[in-house]
């Protein structure tokens, strides 16, 4: 396989070639009204002028430490729209000064201890798929560099537990090589993030990571059993148990602390039986708003299904072969243990109640994994696994291509879409001149929906930066506004700081301080990500 984009998402050469990009350029041109567009080249590795490091790794770390150009460049920015349109500028102007590839805790603490002492910051990396800056090497303070934590080469299942159905797992494996240590014993962890190719079990559990599936276990949060965690003052090791009354969860702590607070080096992850049966549909309600209602009333109907995707007929079309004039319920069910014909039967009940059309032929269990590949539910899905290329080759082109999401309760997501549309809408064809906003839902609860939003625009180069961040703005400030939250599973890193901020608890702010200072008294790990040192807001 060829090697990971040192500055776009995946492998390099595996997104659209130069003449699809140049089609897209010539469709995209025709839409908006900008016949300029163009694609403009990728960039190359001997095109990037990276600083000199300003530190060296010590000898005892040598083995493990890269100072190469490309480990350097692909470790500056994580993959978010921003970080793409700086790549495309060829502005890696912030780089690691070093990248260290720990084999074990051994060396994870070597790490640890030599940047706490030299005053050196550590950016926790596991596969670099960060959309909200959560791994970016330019931090801010009086430190003397910077290094990046690489887990990537601490990848094993370590020890399996059938009968609890358990593993013990390192945290730098990517998503494809733990399912393949996990497949032979019949198990999975079932967390299917759309970055699951290219991002860590470490990444997921650090930043909070929601999966795939949209209801039941939606977030990792649900698969923990156990964590073990390196920290600048020691090893924090929590206790296995399927449930606990004792306290506040000292799991809790780690999970969603992208990396400030400590290294996770290993976890013991709940796991799944495989599934074998699936049944799946692809549901069309009339009209814009349609089948909202449906969403609802299967998210409290007690049957767990493992895919509900509602698209509004602007996604639909783009992402699952819509008309334009329709929305789109993507609806599934799989199971290692039963048939699941009673649970479709009952879905279709309910999304024919609320005015859905619901093919004949999806109220049936299938044994094969094809199942979820076929019709308007195969589109998206396809669409879902390639949209992060499609958004590099928009990118180079002169397109913004970004998205936004959140969550909040069912009786005040009416207002806070309708908000959303018109504000975002209207701040669109102001900065852009044209634009897009499209919503699905990715989640969704008994007690409210996780609508993602997709934007779509002709920026102009150069100002890309200035043009998102006041799209942003408008967008985010609706969010705090509503009482929505400010992500739902993309984390805060650096990018949402300001919002984050307005949305958590001041008193809970200074635990989170406290607790860094105890465990962190260098203020190394991470900075910039979730808190800072000083006790002042960070308004927008």
């Amino acid at each position: 396989m060829s090697r990971l984009s040192f500055w776009g998402w995946g492998r390099e050469g595996a997104g659209p070639d130069d003449a699809a990009r140049e089609r897209l350029a010539k469709s995209l041109g025709e839409r908006f009204g900008r016949p300029d567009l163009r694609a403009a080249p990728l960039p190359r590795l001997e095109e990037i002028t990276l600083r000199a490091p300003r530190i060296a790794p010590p000898s005892a770390l040598a083995a493990i430490a890269s100072s190469d150009p490309w480990e350097r460049a692909r470790h500056t920015y994580g993959r978010s729209y921003r970080d793409a349109v700086r790549a495309q500028r060829r502005d890696f102007a912030h780089p690691p000064d070093w990248v260290a590839f720990p084999r074990g805790e051994a060396e994870v603490a070597a790490v640890l201890e030599h940047c706490t002492r030299e005053r050196i910051a550590v950016i926790p990396f596991g596969g670099g798929s960060s959309v909200v800056g959560g791994v970016e090497a330019n931090v801010v303070g009086d430190y003397r560099g910077v290094v990046t934590l690489d887990l990537s080469r601490m990848a094993r299942v370590l020890e399996l537990d059938r009968s609890s159905r358990a593993a013990r797992i390192e945290a730098g494996v990517l998503g494809p090589a733990l399912e393949d240590q996990l497949r032979p014993h019949g198990l999975t962890l079932r967390h299917f993030p759309q970055s699951f190719e290219f991002s860590s079990l470490g990444g997921w559990i650090a930043t909070r990571s929601g999966g795939h599936f949209a209801t039941r276990y939606t977030h990792i949060d649900d698969f923990v059993e156990a964590l073990r965690v390196l920290t600048p003052t020691g090893v924090i090791a929590t206790r296995r148990l399927p449930g606990s009354g004792a306290g506040p969860s000292p799991d809790r702590a780690f999970i969603g602390s992208e990396g400030a607070l400590g290294v996770i080096t290993e976890a013991w992850m709940r796991l799944q039986d495989r599934p074998t049966r699936r049944a799946n549909a692809s549901v069309r309600f009339p009209g814009y708003d349609a089948g909202v209602s449906a969403v609802r009333a299967l998210s409290q109907s007690g049957i767990e299904q493992a895919t509900v995707r509602r698209l509004d007929p602007g996604e639909a079309a783009t992402s699952a072969g819509g008309s334009g004039r329709e929305a789109i319920l993507v609806l599934g069910f799989e199971s290692a243990d039963h048939d699941l014909d009673a649970w479709m039967r009952r879905a279709a009940e309910l999304c024919r109640d609320h005015g859905g059309a619901v093919p004949d032929d999806a109220l049936r269990t299938r044994d094969d994994a094809a199942a979820s590949r076929e019709g308007s539910a195969g589109t998206w899905r396809n669409s879902f696994i390639g949209a992060p290329y499609v958004r590099d080759a928009l990118v180079s082109i002169g397109v913004l291509a970004e998205t936004f999401e959140t969550a909040i309760t069912w009786d005040r997501f009416e207002r806070l879409h309708g908000r959303l549309i018109a504000e975002v809408g209207e701040a669109l064809r102001r900065v852009y001149g044209a634009g897009s906003i499209t919503c699905r839902f990715t989640h969704v609860y008994p007690d409210g929906p996780a609508p993602y939003y997709s934007l779509l625009a002709p920026a102009r180069r150069g100002s890309e930066l200035e043009q998102w961040d006041e799209v942003k703005r408008v967008a985010s400030d609706v969010l705090a506004e509503e009482g929505a939250t400010i992500t739902h599973h993309h984390a805060v890193g650096r990018d949402h700081r300001p919002w984050y901020d307005r949305q958590r608890p001041e008193g809970f702010a200074r635990a989170l301080r406290a607790a860094k200072a105890e465990l962190d008294p260098a203020w190394v790990l991470n900075p910039g990500v979730l808190f800072d040192r000083a006790a002042a807001r960070s308004e927008p």
